[in-house]
């Protein structure tokens, strides 16, 4: 019943919104709120603003891609701030056809359905809404009707330009149903739908020999010719093509470098100068935003012929790359299986991670940079802090290869290969080794991988595997220490004791018998150690962590166990090497006696009530790091 009365809801909820009245009643309208006279790339522009713009990490988000497009925020800030934009501004950009540009299963469709999809429910609101003559298919913006000469002063009295003439169409229909009368029109309020073709379209090429110029255009109703006269009878003709019926919204051309060049040629003069021809017509004015996309190797392709040289110009092409960052990858994936009837597979925590990091590693370039290499750039790429680099770094790294991410493995194929491994293993539960094994299993049957990209990419899963391999080590080693939290910031606690007085070349005071002594250097260096510190480096690295202590004191902070990277990885590191003797004799006890059990079943229950492992995933994670411990 629930279900029934929100159906309910939505009817009424529709009702309210329509709207109708004469012509004369939306000049009133427009005059209390003229935003509803925008045009097309306006419209859009503003419905991606008024979802939000949030800042994370330097980088502008638009909120309105927030939950389908994953990693692509850099591709998507120049998208808007690029074309639609100034378009929305009317600038010349708008004449323009918006090519988006990328590899398979880059997020091209996602982002242009997201486009068609936000316009439905954005033409629902009152800052979308969109009105149009009553009875015209297609939906033809009624200030047309304001005959050329007085649009001079409209646009003085309203502050509203007007582009465009009134169709062959409503002409008619205005002399004839009106009288002439402009101020008698009925104009309605319509609302966006891909399913009814009302403001959107969608064209997709198909056999060119067979496929019509109706498809774009309309055509000739042949019926009515009798019942009218003439083929040039605007009553005889079906204005039913993708361009009529997308006017005032926006059409997706889907591969439209694979369309006939007679196909394209109605583009030219619709970008360049917001109208077609249709028939034996004047030419019919459009206000719509012409999407399309296409892979790299069609474009090149399309480009180097000199008879496509008029459309080139017509063109703005927005590279769309693959996502280069560890964590959206994973969302990717996570959202993929979210859709799926699989959900209910446990997936172990890292699993989706290491899936990932292969994706990356693949679509990454070399830098010549010193002292990079791929596995680095992943790390500064997803925004995690690399010794010795800064975002200065990050930023010319991503300027030394204009089209990185344009190639590599597609999520599609890595999601593909975890499906199989879902479905082989048929159990509750798969971990990150089952994923790497199912993606190596997949190289040898991907058809379109050379014999050298399939040893790079057979490298990158070792590269992953090895990256696994730290993260189960440090995963088991949090779950091993009681209270973990706790037993690291009182080894910290200890250290900064002793740099503190080492720095100052001061004495500590025995906590037990309060005598003075010397900073406990056999302490410090086994921390140091941990992460490389060697005995030349040491004064300096105890110094930078004083100098940090008191940088947060002067800002009012307190210097905790997450301050310093390097440090807490320095701790952690302490911890596990004092832990692994435990560690390895209770994960590989084939007979453990009483004390080892208790202890790796307090370690199991830790991992499924802290870290998100189910009881066959956390039984496979410590029996694996054991084996590590133990080679």
């Amino acid at each position: 019943m629930d279900i029934l009365r929100k159906l309910q809801d939505h009817r009424e909820q529709e009702e309210r919104l329509k709207w109708e009245g004469t012509f004369g009643e939306y000049l009133e309208l427009i005059k209390e709120k003229p935003y509803i006279a925008q045009s097309a790339h306006s419209r859009v522009y503003n419905m991606i603003k008024d979802a939000g713009i949030e800042t994370v990490q330097g980088e502008k988000k638009y909120t309105f891609f927030n939950d389908q497009l994953f990693g692509l925020d850099e591709s998507i800030e120049r998208l808007v701030e690029e074309y639609f934009h100034p378009a929305a501004k009317r600038l010349d950009v708008r004449k323009r056809i918006l090519l988006l540009m990328g590899p398979v299963s880059g997020g091209k469709s996602t982002l242009v359905t997201m486009l068609k999809r936000g316009l439905e429910q954005y033409s629902k609101t009152d800052a979308g809404g969109v009105y149009a003559i009553k009875g015209c298919p297609m939906h033809e913006d009624p200030l047309h009707l304001i005959p050329h000469h007085l649009r001079k002063d409209f646009e003085e009295e309203y502050g509203i330009r007007i582009e465009g003439s009134l169709s062959p169409l409503n002409m008619m229909r205005l002399e004839q149903e009106y009288s002439g009368r402009i101020e008698d029109v009925i104009v309605e309020r319509i609302f966006f739908s891909e399913d009814k073709r009302t403001g959107i379209g969608t064209f997709s090429p198909s056999d060119p020999k067979s496929q019509d110029i109706a498809d774009l255009t309309g055509s000739i109703d042949f019926s009515t010719i009798a019942e009218y006269g003439s083929e040039s009878d605007p009553r005889a003709y079906r204005f039913d093509g993708e361009l009529n019926k997308a006017n005032r919204g926006m059409m997706e051309f889907q591969e439209m470098l694979k369309c006939d060049e007679k196909f394209l040629w109605h583009l030219l003069s619709l970008t360049q100068e917001g109208n077609f021809k249709a028939g034996r017509f004047a030419l019919i004015s459009a206000d719509e935003l012409i999407v399309a996309h296409t892979n790299e190797s069609e474009y090149r392709s399309f480009i180097s012929n000199k008879k496509n040289e008029a459309l080139h110009s017509r063109i703005i092409v927005m590279p769309i790359p693959y996502n280069l960052k560890v964590s959206e990858e994973e969302r990717i994936y996570k959202k993929m299986i979210s859709e799926s009837d699989m959900t209910h597979v446990h997936i172990a925590p890292h699993a989706l991670r290491v899936a990932a990091i292969f994706s990356i590693l693949t679509r990454l370039k070399d830098s010549k940079k010193q002292g990079i290499d791929l596995v680095k750039k992943m790390r500064l790429y997803d925004g995690e802090n690399v010794e010795g680099f800064n975002q200065v770094d990050v930023d010319e790294l991503k300027k030394e290869h204009a089209d990185e991410g344009m190639n590599g493995i597609d999520p599609r194929y890595v999601i593909n290969r975890i499906s199989s491994a879902i479905i082989r293993k048929d159990v509750p539960s798969i971990n990150a080794l089952d994923v790497l094994r199912s993606l190596k299993d997949g190289l040898d049957q991907h058809p379109s991988i050379s014999k050298e990209d399939k040893d790079r990419y057979m490298n990158f899963i070792s590269v992953a595997r090895r990256e696994y391999d730290d993260i189960a080590k440090k995963e088991v080693q949090k779950a091993f220490v009681y209270s973990y939290e706790e037993s690291a910031k009182t080894l910290m606690d200890n250290y900064l004791d002793n740099v503190e007085a080492y720095c100052n070349k001061a004495k500590l005071s025995d906590p037990i018998t309060g005598e003075e002594m010397s900073p406990d250097e056999k302490l410090m260096r086994s921390i140091e150690e941990q992460i490389g510190i060697s005995e030349n480096a040491k004064k300096a690295f105890r110094e930078e962590i004083l100098i940090r202590i008191s940088a947060y004191a002067r800002k009012g902070k307190r210097f905790d166990y997450n301050s310093h990277e390097r440090l807490r990885e320095a701790i952690q590191k302490k911890l596990f090497a004092d832990l692994k003797d435990v560690v390895k004799i209770t994960t590989s006890s084939k007979t453990p006696d009483e004390s080892q059990l208790k202890k790796v079943n307090e370690v199991i229950a830790r991992l499924i009530d802290e870290y998100g492992y189910n009881s066959v995933s956390a039984n496979d994670l410590l029996r694996y790091v054991g084996s590590l411990l133990n080679r």
